[in-house]
């Protein structure tokens, strides 16, 4: 048995620069690798198990049933089989690239750096292959390698999901006003997606005492802390009418040793 872990990713700015032909959109953004982990034990055999471990007991949907995901797509990229056990701990749509983080394992475990082979499985799958700190550009498939920082976040994970291909939809519309407010340029066609994601964010924002930004197309918040104060301060959730959602101090991970 190999066991390996796929740290999720947090995009600390998002720029969408332009649309190909094809419709696929290039973006501008900078990514880093947190501890935010899924975790995936591969063994001889065939077949996927997955286990939900999501903070917050969130939930992974109808993820590893039916037609298949990033995990066997990749295995298949590798043109290799086998039984994997996938462990989830980063939330489906919450725009941390757990999906992408799978797949990049599939690939580190089968021995596979090509960025071009990550890029078609998926945008943020080429990233995910090398972790650290980085500029993405291209549709993910550029990838320049960035000074890795130590660097601490508040994440807020709402109760809620954000479907990355409506979020362009809606970017792609004219939902592009409120990044001029944070780092995100998909913020304001994430919340004509899911238009509760306001409250969260407006409420972890008032316990914060600053703007959170959000992480990729969403539906999770981050802050910068640098120092864990505000993750001592606010604990380990936020509730809001009622409902309440886990809020995870994260670091930053340096890059991995090898993509193999």
């Amino acid at each position: 048995m190999q066991r390996l872990t796929a740290p999720a990713k947090l995009t600390r700015s998002l720029r969408v620069v332009g649309v190909r032909d094809d419709g696929y959109h290039l973006l501008d953004a900078e990514m880093v690798c947190i501890d935010i982990a899924d975790e995936l034990e591969f063994r001889d055999g065939s077949g996927l198990e997955v286990v939900d471990e999501v903070v917050g007991g969130a939930g992974i949907g109808d993820l590893g049933k039916g037609g298949p995901n990033l995990v066997t797509r990749a295995l298949e990229a590798l043109g290799r089989d086998a039984a994997v056990r996938l462990v989830k701990r980063i939330p489906v749509g919450a725009g941390l690239g757990g999906g992408s983080a799978d797949a990049a394992a599939v690939l580190r475990w089968g021995g596979c750096a090509d960025l071009a082979v990550a890029a078609r499985l998926g945008a943020d799958v080429a990233f995910c292959l090398s972790g650290g700190r980085a500029r993405v550009g291209g549709i993910g498939d550029e990838v320049v390698p960035m000074p890795f920082e130590e660097r601490r976040f508040l994440v807020l994970l709402p109760p809620l999901s954000v479907d990355t291909g409506a979020a362009y939809r809606a970017w792609d519309d004219g939902a592009r006003m409120s990044s001029a407010h944070g780092g995100n340029d998909l913020e304001a066609a994430a919340l004509v997606v899911t238009p509760a994601l306001s409250r969260w964010r407006d409420a972890f924002g008032e316990a914060a005492g600053r703007r959170p930004e959000l992480a990729g197309s969403g539906a999770a918040w981050f802050v910068e802390d640098d120092d864990g104060a505000l993750a001592a301060r606010l604990g380990d959730r936020l509730v809001l009418s009622g409902t309440a959602a886990p809020l995870v101090a994260t670091r930053t991970l340096p890059p991995f040793e090898s993509a193999s």
